[in-house]
């Protein structure tokens, strides 16, 4: 049996990976900042599928709760196979009406967390000639939307970049590049949705089976969607001057306000 290791377990993408981890068998490390939460899941997946769920209650915009999530997978004599870099969050506002501690809040989580964890987890892993990382990327990582889809290109770069240097050590890495998802994500930033089509939103499960699946095959990027394929393949095809400018106006029409 092996441990998976989840950032954000609590709700969203995060809450997706561990039913489907836990059904499949695997023993669960649940990270999040709100332990009764935590707590309330680990039992839930304990009991419905007789599988071990650890808590770990950890902020990872600080340092101490990187740290304390880093020393965990560090620990050889309790491994963790599989890590889902899956925490994260969106600022409400354009660049320059977001305050500047929230856009270097979401910088320590998006990028020097996944990068701290990503190193702490691989380094193991490698030792052991296995494992898995999947980092919850975006497709706003392919357009220019401010700072959240900068610092998901970020993790896009990072990880494929990683996966070619770990490649032949058995340790796979795999970049998950979302559209929208039905979660708590734009509540707790603060945004409506009531303006974005049905046909842009995908269910967790579906995207969560897509992932894994992805990962199996050893694929470093992996969008989950023949409807966001299509639309990333258009993105290619468009300049990057005119995209800009499009994306600016198709972000004030269906994107969360």
């Amino acid at each position: 049996m092996t441990t998976a290791l989840i950032t954000g377990s609590t709700a969203g993408i995060g809450a997706a990976f561990a039913r489907r981890l836990a059904a499949d068998g695997h023993d669960l490390v649940l990270v999040a900042r709100d332990t009764k939460r935590l707590t309330e899941q680990a039992t839930e997946l304990h009991d419905k599928h007789g599988i071990e769920a650890e808590v770990l209650s950890a902020d990872l915009a600080t340092d101490e709760g990187v740290e304390k999530v880093a020393a965990r997978l560090e620990d050889r004599r309790n491994p963790v196979d599989l890590l889902v870099n899956n925490a994260g969050f969106g600022n409400k506002g354009r660049y320059l009406d977001v305050p500047m501690a929230d856009e270097l809040r979401m910088l320590k989580v998006h990028i020097e967390a996944v990068l701290r964890l990503t190193s702490a987890a691989t380094a193991a892993m490698r030792e052991r000639g296995r494992g898995g990382v999947v980092n919850v990327a975006s497709v706003a990582a392919f357009v220019p939307r401010g700072t959240y889809g900068a610092s998901k290109a970020w993790v896009v770069q990072f990880t494929q970049g990683a996966a070619r240097d770990l490649a032949g050590t058995g340790v796979r890495l795999m970049a998950l590049c979302p559209g929208f998802v039905r979660t708590e994500f734009h509540e707790r930033a603060g945004m409506g949705t009531d303006n974005i089509p049905n046909w842009m939103w995908l269910d967790a499960d579906k995207l969560v089976a897509t992932a894994l699946a992805d990962l199996a095959r050893g694929r470093t990027l992996s969008v989950p969607d023949p409807r966001y394929k299509a639309l990333m393949g258009l993105v290619k095809l468009t300049p990057r001057g005119l995209l800009g400018g499009v994306t600016s106006r198709t972000g004030r029409k269906y994107g969360p306000r």
